[in-house]
């Protein structure tokens, strides 16, 4: 079969189209790296000297200990649900995912809400006890108070991937250490936690980039980070030069991060002795035990989806008569139309680029598509940069154009909508294509090759064999998209059209102007079509054979 060992016109066009999106996603990048070797302003020396070591420190702490604490709480929540039954397990074991849901920086205005002065836990103490507390015992705004927003809403990432990996664990390796009479704990530290260690890197990875990205949680709480000093160089001091150095050495930061991770992954390799690999059997907990089990599982979830979630509600039911108005509707529209059709160009380019691996694989495919996640491992503040560096550059250049088609303003791209999509586009790539490469790898490519062979040529093959069998994919990878780009903050705040207002930049604005209960409606809005998301897909793993 010759065909499949020479690919057909149809598909090298698969590949120019994979790479002309790669230069694409490049170009920003590229422009950052470009005016990092002009000269610097005067800003920079000041920032340099007194503030970048502020910066880094408060980045790297926030990171390293949400990392942490993320990796005991995820890990141990994993190992409780797949290894031992206790009462309610079944529900705790998708329950345990919904504050994943929750955006930290919405986690936060409902955490500050319930414990400040006027909260409901300082109110009921003063009012139904007399106690008159100490403030700084409630004081949440602060690094411990974001490193447990972090943390109780980001360790769903650990969780969930590691508690896959324990899903499909081989029970032999449990079963030889309890004979050898290794207690539970024991085989915990010993056994479990090195084989899964490549499960546990990854799931922490995701946590600490979403940190790096992070800009609500720790500009409503004060902290320095990275993110916070882009924002305020570029909009306080009008400095896009000191505000691109400061996305290069963040850029930097993530590099040798995810460099670091790597190595953590592959300096040890675990392998099963035997082909066999059966999923591993809970076992069934008696006594304070499973309380114990159900008490810690529990407290994670109330602390992480139900107290977050009344606190909401009951702002809700205070503010919605003067929330729910044309405005709002506007703010759906707006939040929905950016979301759909930047989830709409991710499945496109995503299609694109995985069918163009599958036709024509190679080392040249394989680095086309590892460029498409790039996106992920940067931060919203970073790709804001550089995706507006280039179409300040791009409107300098169509001035002409603009001048000749009578335009009112010399910013045309960088004040429209087109410039928040690209970036959305650059950011969530990766979130679309891992979703259709996984769609592509279970179709496998027999109905292809047989499609082929009765003479139908690569385009016809796709449109009629491989789209029609990829439609979950398809749509799982749309959902995903469209649910991270409804509650991305740091781009739309930087990157929207002048009052272009969407439902994660409303709640935001509402908060930085201390009118915290009016957060609650836009912030339960996207809390409900991302849990109905995150539950959906929880139900279709489910049903996926081992």
């Amino acid at each position: 079969m010759t065909f499949l060992k020479r690919p057909s016109r149809a598909a090298v066009g698969w590949g120019i189209g994979a790479v002309g999106f790669v230069v694409l996603l490049l170009l920003p990048l590229s422009f950052l790296l470009i005016r990092l070797f002009q000269p610097a302003s005067e800003n920079w020396a000041h920032i340099q000297e007194y503030m970048l070591l502020g910066y880094t420190v408060d980045t790297l702490t926030l990171a390293f200990f949400t990392g942490v604490f993320s990796i005991a709480v995820g890990t141990t929540l994993a190992w409780l649900v797949s290894a031992y039954e206790f009462p309610f397990r079944n529900t705790l074991k998708w329950a345990l995912l919904m504050p994943l849901a929750i955006p930290p920086y919405i986690g936060a205005y409902a955490y500050h809400g319930m414990l400040n002065y006027t909260g409901i836990v300082q109110r009921t103490f003063r009012n139904t006890f007399d106690v008159d507390v100490n403030q700084q015992y409630f004081d949440i705004m602060n690094m411990p108070g974001a490193v447990f927003i972090f943390t109780i809403f980001l360790y769903p990432y650990v969780y969930a991937i590691t508690r896959a990996f324990f899903a499909r664990q081989a029970t032999t390796l449990i079963e030889n250490a309890r004979v050898l009479g290794s207690g539970p704990v024991r085989t915990f530290f010993r056994i479990v936690l090195p084989v899964s260690r490549a499960a546990i890197v990854g799931g922490v990875t995701l946590v600490m980039l979403e940190v790096l990205n992070d800009y609500g949680v720790v500009s409503y709480f004060g902290i320095q980070t990275f993110s916070t000093a882009i924002f305020q160089t570029w909009y306080a001091f009008d400095d896009l030069d000191s505000a691109i150095r400061l996305a290069g050495i963040l850029m930097g930061l993530v590099l040798t991060f995810l460099l670091l991770e790597k190595v953590l992954r592959g300096r040890r390799q675990y392998s099963y002795s035997t082909a066999k690999v059966s999923p591993l059997t809970p076992q069934v907990l008696k006594g304070w035990k499973k309380w114990t089990a159900l008490g810690f599982t529990g407290t994670v979830f109330l602390l992480g989806f139900i107290l977050p979630i009344l606190q909401l509600l009951y702002w809700g039911v205070l503010t919605y008569e003067a929330i729910f108005s044309a405005q709002f509707l506007a703010l759906i529209r707006n939040s929905t139309l950016a979301a759909g059709i930047s989830a709409t160009l991710v499945v496109i380019f995503a299609v694109i680029i995985a069918n163009f691996t599958r036709v024509s694989p190679g080392w040249f495919s394989t680095i086309t598509a590892r460029f498409t996640v790039l996106g992920y491992s940067i931060p919203g503040a970073v790709i804001a940069v550089g995706v507006i560096s280039l179409f300040i550059f791009t409107d300098e250049q169509l001035q002409p154009v603009y001048e000749a088609s009578g335009a009112s303003t010399a910013l045309v791209l960088s004040t429209s909508l087109i410039m928040l999509v690209f970036a959305y586009v650059i950011r969530f790539m990766a979130v679309g294509y891992n979703s259709i490469e996984s769609g592509f790898e279970k179709i496998g490519r027999r109905y292809s090759e047989a499609s082929r062979t009765l003479g139908m040529s690569w385009t016809q093959t796709f449109l009629k064999v491989d789209l029609p069998m990829m439609r979950a994919a398809i749509f799982s990878g749309f959902i995903l998209v469209f649910v991270d780009i409804l509650k991305e903050l740091p781009l739309t705040l930087i990157l929207r059209p002048f009052n272009f207002e969407t439902l994660a930049s409303t709640a935001y604005r509402y908060a930085s102007d201390e009118r915290i209960q009016e957060t609650a409606v836009p912030s339960l809005f996207i809390i409900l079509v991302s849990g109905i998301a995150m539950y959906v897909f929880h139900i279709l793993i489910e049903k996926e054979p081992n």
